[in-house]
């Protein structure tokens, strides 16, 4: 399948609005590939698909993550994080893509991870910087480009960690290896 072809099933699911922000990030995520030597077909492949699931029923989200066994944990936290893994199945499963590192772009993309690939990165990165979004600390974030892209996934990921905390919500644990493993490759590199 395309891309045309993905982004006109995909905006068939989305609200005009969400749809704006998956061309925002289909649009960040090339130029930070092309950026940082990423492929830039994976990119917005997995760009495309990154909400796909986004307005999927709960129970029915619930139910691929019980069935596919993907990580039990997810079902003791917010049902937001639900629509990256399940993403991913989607992606998989209806759009066809067979690509492993396209599909944790799409799962990891609000949790990030330990290790991640430059792929992975890129798209978790986009999601949060794309010109739709108007938080505070976004321009600072998006001008940390200039610093590399584990500079600006550390400073990403920590964004997303301190907010959560800041509204008094829990943090998936893969946010908290994430950030970690970052401060840690920047501990090593002292060394």
């Amino acid at each position: 399948m395309d891309s045309n072809e993905m982004l006109q099933k995909v905006k068939g699911r989305l609200p005009e609005k969400r749809f704006t922000h998956v061309l925002g990030v289909v649009k960040t995520a090339i130029e930070l590939a092309k950026e940082f030597d990423v492929s830039e077909s994976k990119a917005e492949t997995a760009a495309i698909l990154h909400d796909a699931a986004k307005f999927s029923d709960r129970e029915w989200m619930k139910s691929i993550i019980v069935s596919e066994k993907l990580d039990p944990l997810l079902l003791d936290y917010h049902a937001e994080l639900w629509h990256a893994p399940v993403g991913a199945y989607m992606a998989k499963t209806e759009f066809g893509v067979e690509d492993e590192d396209v599909l944790n772009a799409i799962r990891y993309h609000t949790t990030g991870r330990a290790e991640m690939s430059d792929l992975e990165k890129v798209v978790y990165i986009a999601d949060l910087i794309e010109p739709n979004r108007k938080f505070s600390g976004v321009e600072e974030l998006r001008q940390l480009k200039e610093q590399g892209l584990d500079v600006m996934m550390e400073a990403s990921v920590k964004h997303s960690i301190e907010f959560l905390v800041s509204k008094n919500q829990p943090v998936f644990p893969d946010s908290l290896k994430c950030y970690n493993y970052f401060v840690q490759q920047k501990g090593k590199v002292k060394e």
